[in-house]
Parts: C-alpha cells; sequence; structure tokens
C-alpha cells in the first residue's frame, strides 16, 4: 500500500504511537506566563525552576533552553538564576492582530538528558493606538420623505487594539433630526446608526452637517472624529434587495491577482436615478480593503492581493447596494481560502554532536532537530527519514521534533565519517520534498593492538664490526590514528638469562632500529635470538593531603614506562612522541662529533699497531729487538692469529633521549686495567668476559 493510501484509522494509530513515544519526555502541564506589550527588554517575567521542577545548578549543565513554536528569541532563560527575561519589546498588534488573547506557545528544553515544558506568554495589550475612521468625511444621501425612526448605517471606527482598549462608544453632535443608536456586530465589534427624529424639508434645510465621535475603553479614553454629511433628496420609496442574503464561495490561495472571486447583484423597483445602484463593502476592515475590491456598477468582486491559507483560512464580507436616493440593500459574502500545497517542510537542527568516539553507547543521542509545514491537513502532515545500511536511527520525541541517536557501536577503522541525509516529505499533491545534510565525525579509541609485519627477523652481521652499527630494523603496525596508534619498541628480557643482550644490541623505541653495541667475535658467538615488543605503561595518581583544618590536598597523575636493561634508558610517552619526532639541531651536531672522535680514536689505535709490527719485522731482519718508543702495555698490542684485536672492547651506549632519532648520545670505549698471565689464554679469555660469559 502506498503511503498516502494509508487509512485513517491507520494513521491515527501512528500519531497516537508518537504521542505515546514522546510523553515521557514531555510535562504535560503547561505553564502560563503574561507580559504587557511593549514592556522594556530585560524585564523579569518568572522563574521557571520550581516550574520545570529542577534546581538552578542543573539548568547549565543540562543545556537548558526557550525555543518558541515560530523558532524566534521572545524570551531568553538565564541558566545561572532560572529566570525568563524579556529579549525584545513585543507589539501585540504586530504579533496577533486582533486575535485575543495573544499566546505566545513555546517550550522550554533541557538536552541532557531530553526533556520538555509547554509554556505560554499571554502578551496584554495596552491602550496605545486611537480610534481611527477610514472615510473622515461621511456622505448620507437621506429622502425627505423618510419615516422617522428610519435607521442610517455608518461606517465604524477602526482600533487596533483590543477588549476594552478598543471601540467601545459613539457619540453625536447635538442636533433636532438625528440621535445615534451604537449597534454590535456578529464580530463583536461595535457600529454606529444614525436614527432619523423627525422629518426633513430639503426645501427648508437641503444638507446638515454632524460629527460623529469614536471612544475606547481605555484610562484615560482616546478618540477619533468624522464629519457626517446630510444630503436631502427627493422621495425614494424602494429600497435595493440582493438575490441572497450571503453568498459563499471557495478560492484557492494561489489565485492570482485580479482574478474573479464572485458577481453579486441586486435590484430596485424605483425608476431612473431612484433605480441606479452602487455596490460598496460595508464595515469591512483595512485588511479586507487591501485583499478584495467591488466594481461599483457590475458587482464582481476581483482580488487585489494574493491569499495565504497560513494567514488567513476565511474572509467575511459585508457589501450593500445603493440605489440614487441613498435607500442601501445589505447582503454578505463568505469567502473560504482553500489550502494549496506551497509550503515545503522545513527543518531545524537544535543540536549536533560530532566527533562523536567509535565506543558510543546504542541510543546515544547525535542530534536533536524539529519539522514544521505551514500548510494544513494533508499538505502539512510530514514523513521523516535517512538512509538505509547507517548505524542511527530517528526517534520522534515531543511534537515534531525527532532525535538522531546510534543503532549499534561504531568502528572508526571501518568508516571514519558519516554524510546522513534527512529527508522530509508532506503527503500533499504534488509531495514537497526538504533535505538536510550532516557530517558525524568518529573519534578513535585505542581499541588495536599493535602487530608486526613480520613474525620473525633473520640478521646477518659481520665480526669485528664497528660500535653503534645499525643491523637492521623491526617494523609493527596499528589501526588505530593518532596517539593511539603511536608506537614504542623495546627489547624483552631474553629466555636465556645468561645472554648479557644488552650489552650486545640495542633498539630505537621511535622507529625499530636495532643497533650493535660494540665488535662482535664470529669464534664467541655465532648468533643470539632476543625479542622485542608495544612498551608497557602505568598511570600513577599520587595524593598529598596535609594534616590541617580543612585538609589540603594537591594530586599528580605520573605515566610510568618498564624499561629492561641499559639500552632504553629513557622511553618517550606515545602522547608526546609526535611532538618529539624533530630531532633538535644540536644534538645532531654532538652526536657527529662524538662519532668523529670514535673513529679517531680506533684509528690511532690501528695505526699504533701496524706502526709497532712493522719495528718488530724490521728488528727481526737485521737481527736485533726493537725498543718502544714509549710505555705502552703490551697486552693491548698482542696480535692474534686471525688479525682481529686480541683484548675485548666493552663501550656504553646510550641512544639519545628525547630526541626520537637514532643517532648516538655517546660513545665511550672501557679498557680492561688488569695484565695478562698468558697471552693466548689472556685472549679468549677477555674476549668471552666482554660477552658477559664466565
Amino acid at each position: 500500500m502506498e503511503l498516502g493510501e494509508e487509512s485513517p484509522q491507520h494513521v491515527r494509530q501512528v500519531l497516537l504511537f508518537f504521542v505515546f513515544l514522546g510523553g515521557s519526555l514531555v510535562c504535560s502541564e503547561t505553564r502560563r506566563y503574561s507580559v504587557a506589550e511593549e514592556t522594556e527588554t530585560g524585564s523579569f517575567i518568572a522563574n521557571v525552576v520550581k516550574d520545570i521542577g529542577s534546581g538552578v545548578e542543573d539548568l547549565a549543565a543540562r543545556g537548558a533552553r526557550v525555543i518558541f513554536d515560530d523558532y524566534k528569541s521572545y524570551l531568553w532563560l538565564d541558566p545561572q538564576t532560572g529566570n525568563l527575561l524579556l529579549n525584545e519589546e513585543l507589539d501585540r498588534e504586530a504579533l496577533c492582530d486582533l486575535t485575543e488573547p495573544c499566546m505566545l506557545h513555546f517550550q522550554v528544553l533541557l538536552e541532557n538528558p531530553l526533556q520538555f515544558f509547554q509554556a505560554e506568554l499571554w502578551v496584554k495589550d495596552i491602550n496605545d493606538h486611537t480610534p481611527t475612521f477610514l472615510d473622515k468625511d461621511i456622505l448620507l444621501r437621506i429622502s425627505e420623505g423618510t419615516a422617522p425612526g428610519t435607521e442610517f448605517q455608518m461606517e465604524s471606527a477602526q482600533d487596533l487594539d483590543v477588549g476594552k482598549n478598543g471601540v467601545q462608544n459613539y457619540t453625536l453632535s447635538p442636533n433636532p433630526h438625528f440621535h445615534l443608536k451604537v449597534q454590535d456586530s456578529d464580530e463583536g465589534k461595535k457600529y454606529p446608526e444614525l436614527v432619523l427624529d423627525q422629518s426633513l424639508d430639503r426645501e427648508k434645510e437641503p444638507e446638515i452637517r454632524l460629527t460623529l465621535t469614536a471612544l475606547d475603553g481605555g484610562s484615560p479614553p482616546r478618540s477619533g472624529t468624522a464629519v457626517v454629511r446630510v444630503l436631502v433628496l427627493d422621495i425614494n420609496d424602494n429600497a435595493p434587495e440582493f438575490e441572497r442574503p450571503v453568498y459563499e464561495v471557495q478560492v484557492p490561495e494561489n489565485s492570482p491577482l485580479d482574478s474573479l472571486v464572485i458577481k453579486v447583484s441586486a435590484t430596485d423597483l424605483d425608476a431612473g436615478i431612484n433605480g441606479e445602484l452602487t455596490y460598496s463593502f460595508s464595515h469591512v476592515s483595512k485588511d479586507t480593503r487591501k485583499t478584495f475590491e467591488i466594481h461599483p456598477t457590475s458587482g464582481e468582486v476581483h482580488l487585489k492581493a494574493l491569499l495565504d491559507f497560513e494567514l488567513v483560512q476565511s474572509y467575511t464580507i459585508n457589501i450593500q447596494a445603493t440605489d440614487g436616493g441613498s435607500l442601501s440593500g445589505k447582503s454578505a459574502i463568505l469567502v473560504r481560502v482553500v489550502d494549496v500545497n506551497d509550503n515545503p517542510p522545513e527543518i531545524v537542527m537544535t543540536s549536533l554532536t560530532s566527533p562523536i568516539p567509535e565506543n558510543s553507547s546504542p541510543e546515544m543521542v547525535v542530534a536533536v532537530f524539529s519539522l514544521r509545514d505551514q500548510d494544513s491537513g494533508d499538505n502539512g502532515k510530514m514523513v521523516c527519514s535517512i538512509q538505509d545500511n547507517l548505524p542511527f536511527l530517528l526517534k520522534p520525541t515531543f511534537k515534531n521534533f525527532y532525535t538522531l541517536v546510534t543503532e549499534r557501536p561504531l568502528d572508526r577503522e571501518t568508516s571514519t565519517e558519516y554524510n546522513i541525509t534527512i529527508t522530509v516529505t508532506d503527503l500533499g499533491t504534488p509531495r514537497l520534498k526538504t533535505q538536510h545534510n550532516i557530517t558525524l565525525l568518529v573519534s578513535d579509541v585505542n581499541d588495536n593492538a599493535p602487530a608486526f609485519t613480520q613474525t620473525s627477523y633473520t640478521l646477518f652481521l659481520r665480526e669485528n664490526n664497528s660500535p653503534a652499527l645499525h643491523i637492521g630494523s623491526v617494523s609493527a603496525t596499528d589501526r588505530d590514528a593518532g596517539a593511539n596508534a603511536q608506537l614504542t619498541y623495546s627489547l624483552l628480557p631474553p629466555h636465556d638469562p645468561q645472554l648479557p643482550l644488552a650489552s650486545l644490541v640495542s633498539i630505537n623505541a621511535d622507529n625499530g632500529h636495532l643497533f650493535a653495541l660494540r665488535a662482535l667475535d664470529f669464534e664467541a658467538l655465532q648468533a643470539f635470538e632476543f625479542r622485542v615488543g608495544d612498551a608497557a605503561k602505568h598511570r600513577l595518581l599520587v595524593l598529598v593531603k596535609d594534616n590541617g583544618e580543612p585538609a589540603l590536598s594537591a594530586s599528580v597523575t605520573l605515566h610510568v614506562l618498564l624499561v629492561d636493561g641499559f639500552s632504553q634508558p629513557y622511553l618517550p610517552l606515545p602522547e608526546v612522541a609526535a611532538d618529539q619526532a624533530q630531532a633538535d639541531p644540536l644534538t645532531v651536531y654532538l652526536v657527529i662529533a662524538l662519532a668523529s672522535v670514535s673513529s679517531l680514536f680506533l684509528f690511532s689505535v690501528l695505526a699504533f699497531i701496524a706502526v709497532r709490527l712493522c719495528r718488530r719485522s724490521r728488528a727481526a731482519w737485521v737481527g736485533g729487538c726493537s725498543v718502544p718508543e714509549g710505555h705502552f702495555p703490551g697486552h693491548l698490542v698482542d696480535i692474534s692469529g686471525t688479525g682481529t684485536l686480541s683484548q675485548s672492547y666493552q663501550y656504553e651506549v646510550c641512544l639519545t633521549g628525547g630526541s626520537g632519532t637514532s643517532e648516538f648520545k655517546f660513545l665511550k670505549p672501557v679498557i680492561p686495567s688488569l695484565p695478562p698471565q698468558n697471552p693466548e689464554k689472556e685472549e679468549s679469555h677477555t674476549f668471552l668476559n666482554g660477552f658477559g660469559f664466565n
């Protein structure tokens, strides 16, 4: 079944379901507050704390605000005090025209948790307008044969105020021919009628001038005047009569200007000028005169202004036909404005939360918005939806308010953002549609563990390597983002407790680069295994409290990284690792200088050994014995058959702690000072001791 073909019973059930669903969020009682029009901006209206049953301290935390049905800011809610303050001077006539009482409906919205309170602001009228006659000169033509007691209608005065501040009475200047009678119309207005007290004599007095005064009920009352000119005519004994006492017509609101509304007709049995009729409006408002016009001779009524069903649904137009002798007949036209679907739905976004964490619980409120369609009937009924296959739901709350909530947990690694299109369609003909696009970002939480690109790495290294040699790298990845994806590498304790891992290799905590800390000897150590691991970080909260009265305290949070061995003297925290990615230029220069000094030292040692070998060889050739020129320990210059140094050298190496780079911070040799007992045994023993073997 199409949506437009649903039965009234089904539609009623859906509406009742929406009302039931939103009832828990809305206070059913409606509070009423009042203010006089033109009250100064910032004036106190009321305090809503007691009315909504919430403390002042909760208003700011719960995002309290005031929302009027027309989305204008007439009032402002102070969340610190709960006071409702006037946000602008109000003009009752501009807001409600002649409607009384003038009620502005609004809601007090508490966002967290979501709750609504209904309220009304009654704008009271003050006497700020004077009664005014649309025609300052009222002309009446009265036959001299008119019988005493005859009544003559006159245009009523217009007053934009209502109630007692509107027109309450009329007075007429003293004269011997007429007195004034005040009548009440069907709309509750008062209009004056001139009553003839005695017959007129055109030959004695062809024209009579009177002053008509309109008074309102204000204190003090305001008044307006008009001049009534009575022209005395010859006898005319027949008044015009309309075909129908009331004409009814329906006019679509999209009718063009100057379109024909209706044609009225009246007849008069008199002949000549006394039978010639003139059509005109009688006792109509200023608004009606702006919207309609009647042709004085044909009786055709045309549109002067466009109709709007959302503003005015019907017009009652009083008409009269006046003959040449000033006799008139009365009738009325009831114009019913027919609504057409000329207003698309409106979407007003009240609040939007973005980004949202990927571990958000289901039913989390992401957005609050409201819908409005100014049409009526099916033209004003709306259907709201979003795209399928999204982890979000639309839920109706109060009136036309909706909430967008999460349906299931989110996964940032699958989707980092969602583009949601809210579509609202009315049920009119043709259907009108409005769309509103919002983008929701998903923030990362640390829900993915790092993974190495390989389960094992095999590194090859030539013996007699230089200290601080880069021997390879390990690499791991993390699907999280930002600080949650920042990796820190560290060496894990070896399976063999006899292996001096901390003196053999070092790892750069930032990039996983591996370095040999000293020269290795294949004959002493052919291979060894070690493990690399995301370093464990612990969070400690330290609280310090004194013994004063009252006791004062302070707290600090410590982030502790556990490291193992000499190769990990310092590891940067993942949160600040990104800030430490740029190396200090001074550190770079220092590393270069230290590396140069270390290389020069090694070169000097090798040169000295070469010189000693050369001298010994020359002394053996001449059958002599060379004598060193200076004192130098013999165990440092003894050479084994393999061409390696007979004495092991131990280097203490420390990576730069705060730079996040792979350069060395310092490099120095540690030379054992014990003299050897046996050169051959000393060579092997010292080499093994250098690796930590017993």
